[in-house]
């Protein structure tokens, strides 16, 4: 049998506080190793009505992004001293 469908996607859910069922907004929570978690938050009051982690397909492994250099400030510029108390 072939698969009929990959993910869902809520466009409706109950929302006890509007106390209907209500349009939702998607909102990624957390980039995760196998995938990714969202949470579903009511249009309406603004509520968190429930989650779900969307599996990714294929395995990605992390890349690691080398610090910037520490370079001194452009055009040879020097820090001012801090004033005193005294002569503020």
């Amino acid at each position: 049998m072939d698969k009929q469908f990959d993910q869902f996607r809520a466009s409706l859910l109950y929302c006890n506080k509007c106390g209907r069922a209500m349009p939702v907004r998607e909102r990624l929570l957390l980039v995760l190793p196998d995938g990714e978690l969202y949470d579903y938050l009511c249009q309406g009051c603004g509520s968190s009505l429930g989650s779900k982690t969307e599996r990714s397909t294929s395995k990605v492994s992390p890349v690691k992004i080398p610090a910037a250099p520490q370079t001194p400030p452009a055009g040879g510029q020097k820090r001012l001293p801090k004033k005193k108390r005294s002569e503020i």
